[in-house]
């Protein structure tokens, strides 16, 4: 069971009409009951360039938990904007985070 506490937002970043984002949200809500996650679920719309400059946005659908992106490789990307997001994964490229990201990402906040 993971209990929420406050350090362990989870953000979903995304930009209107992205349809990895719109499946992923569904899937995100089955799979945080699943594992028991109590934590809400904060949804933050990029709209423009300057947008995800700011919120360093590396495409759509971004999943952080913590303020961290669950993507390992995140932290050495700098290609912020307006842009689908693919996850280059071991079983290769999709448009949504594996789901074992995102529950490592809930066990280390």
């Amino acid at each position: 069971m993971h209990d929420a506490h406050p350090g362990r937002a989870v953000e979903v970043l995304y930009f209107a009409g992205c349809p990895n984002h719109e499946a992923f949200v569904p899937h995100l809500r089955r799979l945080l009951s699943d594992a028991g996650v109590d934590a809400p679920v904060e949804f933050v719309e990029i709209t423009g360039d300057g947008d995800a400059q700011q919120h360093q946005f590396l495409g759509s659908p971004t999943l952080r938990v913590g303020g961290v992106d669950v993507d390992p490789s995140a932290a050495h990307r700098d290609d912020y904007g307006m842009q689908c997001r693919l996850y280059l994964t071991e079983w290769g490229s999709q448009g949504t985070p594996p789901d074992e990201w995102i529950l490592r990402a809930l066990d280390a906040q």
